[in-house]
C-alpha cells in the first residue's frame, strides 16, 4: 500500500479511536463522576481495540506479520504511549486549570505520530523482530 493512503488511513483510524478515548473518559467523568485518571485507563482499553483492529484491517493491510506478533507489538507500543499519555495528563491536570476534556485531547493528539512510526516500521513489519 502507498505511503499516503496508509497516512490516510491511519489518520482515521487513530482519529476514531482517540474520539472513542476521549468519549469513555468524558461519559465515565460526567456520567459516573469518576476521575478523570482512572477514567483514561478505562478509555484507552476501549481505544486500544478500536485503534488495533482498524490499523490490522485498514491501515497496514497486507502487512504480512503474524496478527498475533502484530497484536503484541501494538500493545507494547500502545502501552508505552499510554503510559507517557498518563504522566503528561497527570502533570497537566495537577499543574493547570484547563478543563480535563481538553487536556485529554491535547495529549491524545501529542502521542500519535510516534504511534505511527512504531506501527509503520515495527508493529506491522513482515520483518522478523523481537
Amino acid at each position: 500500500m502507498r505511503t499516503s493512503r496508509r497516512a490516510v488511513w491511519f489518520l482515521a483510524v487513530g482519529g476514531a479511536a482517540t474520539l472513542v478515548h476521549w468519549a469513555v473518559v468524558v461519559a465515565l467523568v460526567e456520567g459516573i463522576t469518576a476521575r478523570p485518571l482512572p477514567a483514561n485507563v478505562a478509555g484507552w482499553l476501549v481505544a486500544f481495540c478500536v485503534s488495533f483492529l482498524g490499523h490490522h484491517k485498514l491501515s497496514f493491510r497486507g502487512h504480512q506479520a503474524p496478527a498475533a506478533a502484530a497484536a503484541w507489538r501494538f500493545f507494547i507500543v500502545s502501552a508505552s504511549g499510554f503510559m507517557l499519555n498518563q504522566l503528561a495528563y497527570a502533570l497537566l491536570l495537577a499543574k493547570t486549570d484547563l478543563s480535563y476534556a481538553l487536556l485529554l485531547g491535547l495529549v491524545l493528539a501529542g502521542v500519535s505520530l510516534a504511534t505511527y512510526v512504531a506501527s509503520r516500521w515495527w508493529v506491522f513489519s513482515h520483518r522478523r523482530a523481537v
